[in-house]
């Protein structure tokens, strides 16, 4: 069961890392970005990534959640404690990104799409962005947290 464990931690660590990354370059290079282009531009920019996004992320996020409640659960009935610790802050971590990311970007980012698709600009584009862009620091530190937690699965008894 530990051999289990750290193998599922492994694929736990490489799809939360995808998303991590992901949300790094949002709050580090992106958001002043949106900042110096117009409201054309912000819409079609983020209309399309957030397009394919939101069709492909599911698929590491989903993973990174499974694998993590996976190797949370084989640290416990491998009797290492503080492994089972380490992955129910991460699971923890990592569900509270989920609901963020439910609550906040999603609608805004189906609203982008949408406008993308129907070759408009909404009329709040900015404010629209400015909301995104209010979560982004907060999902790279529950990131971080989860993926911190799951090397700790990996390092710990």
């Amino acid at each position: 069961m530990y051999v289990l464990s750290q193998l599922i931690a492994v694929v736990a660590v490489l799809s939360a890392g995808a998303i991590y990354g992901t949300d790094m370059l949002g709050a580090l290079v992106m958001r002043p970005t949106w900042a110096k282009v117009d409201d054309r531009t912000l819409t079609a920019v983020a209309g399309h990534s957030h397009h394919y996004g939101d069709r492909r992320f599911p698929v590491p996020g989903i993973l990174s959640i499974v694998a993590t409640v996976l190797a949370t659960a084989a640290s416990a009935f491998a009797g290492r404690w503080p492994a089972f610790a380490a992955g129910a802050v991460a699971t923890v971590a990592l569900l509270t990104w989920l609901a963020v990311y439910k609550l906040v970007n999603e609608p805004i980012n189906r609203q982008f799409t949408a406008a993308v698709r129907e070759d408009r600009v909404p009329v709040d584009a900015r404010a629209l962005q400015t909301r995104w862009d209010s979560v982004i620091v907060l999902r790279v530190v529950l990131q971080g947290v989860a993926l911190a937690g799951l090397c700790a699965v990996l390092a710990l008894p």
